[in-house]
């Protein structure tokens, strides 16, 4: 009697391909853990500033900064950059140059290199008039789903001093990512470490990082709520100083006036916002801020126009 029902044998059923996962992503620099919060929080400011931008070419562009304050001597500060033809990302392009003078003669320059497809470069030299304060060497390794960095900062072989940093960051699922910091630094007469854990979860709206160590912690939590409103809550504790702060900031979006307000308020009786509007069609921006510390009884605020 035939096959009736018109099944297949059991032989020739077709087999379900197994599920292929997806690859973890990296986790990124350890220095970015806490990005999206501190973004969300305005910048100090104090005094007038008038800022312009103006491009060059598409490699080169440069910037003049006039500050005057009421705290110091008015500056004046030159900077310029250069990119180039290697972009890996929308904000990533080796080799990259950045120099920034002052009228003084004081210089902050840092240099990105691309030395392969995983390996990066970074050398930071800042100066004051003719005298070198720091020099700093970046080695970057970014896998699959790791990153491993090892920082090298004033190092000097005659006067055996030198500040070694270690970073290391793994993806152990999509949303979690564990990691640590050694410190480590020598001098005559004096040797020691500092060992820090660190730790990110990050959601569809909201990202939690947590980092302990023995010299303190430092916690902070994002949130987005909308495409026009985003919040941060940042705890830092120092055991040294014996000190803690809590901070909550505040961003706010409102792109029919072209105009962005963050606002932030701590432990330390502090409240400050600054408030950004764009003037379109002109490549202008203006930018008013305000803050008060109610502890300290001092108040400062400042007024900058961006052109380019």
């Amino acid at each position: 009697m035939g096959n009736t029902l018109g099944l297949a044998p059991m032989g020739a059923l077709p087999r379900r391909s197994p599920r292929r996962e997806e690859p973890l992503p990296n986790p990124g620099s350890f220095d970015e853990l806490h990005r999206l919060c501190k973004d969300v929080f305005p910048a100090q400011m104090e005094g007038v500033k008038l800022v312009v931008n103006k491009v060059l070419s598409s490699h080169f562009q440069v910037a003049h900064t006039v500050h005057m304050s009421a705290l110091g001597l008015p500056g004046y500060h030159l900077h310029a950059a250069y990119a180039g033809d290697w972009q890996l990302s929308p904000t990533e392009v080796f080799p990259t140059v950045v120099g920034d003078m002052d009228s003084s003669g004081s210089l902050n320059a840092q240099v990105l290199l691309l030395l392969a497809e995983r390996l990066r470069a970074k050398a930071v030299f800042q100066t004051q008039q003719a005298k070198f304060l720091t020099w700093q060497f970046d080695g970057e390794y970014r896998g699959d789903d790791y990153t491993a960095t090892l920082t090298l900062g004033n190092p000097d072989l005659i006067g055996e001093s030198v500040i070694m940093v270690a970073h290391f960051l793994q993806s152990l699922t999509h949303r979690l990512v564990l990691g640590g910091e050694l410190v480590y630094h020598r001098r005559p007469g004096e040797e020691g470490a500092i060992l820090t854990l660190a730790g990110k979860y990050s959601a569809v709206h909201w990202v939690a990082t947590l980092n302990v160590g023995s010299g303190g912690a430092h916690a902070s939590y994002y949130h987005k709520a909308n495409e026009q409103v985003q919040v941060g809550v940042e705890f830092e504790a120092n055991t040294r100083l014996q000190d803690t702060t809590f901070s909550f900031g505040y961003h706010l979006t409102l792109p029919q006036a072209n105009m962005v307000f963050r606002g932030l308020v701590d432990s330390n009786w502090c409240v400050g916002a600054v408030l950004e509007k764009k003037m379109p069609p002109l490549p202008v921006t203006l930018a008013l801020g305000a803050f008060l510390n109610h502890w300290r009884n001092r108040f400062h605020c400042g007024f900058s126009v961006t052109v380019g």
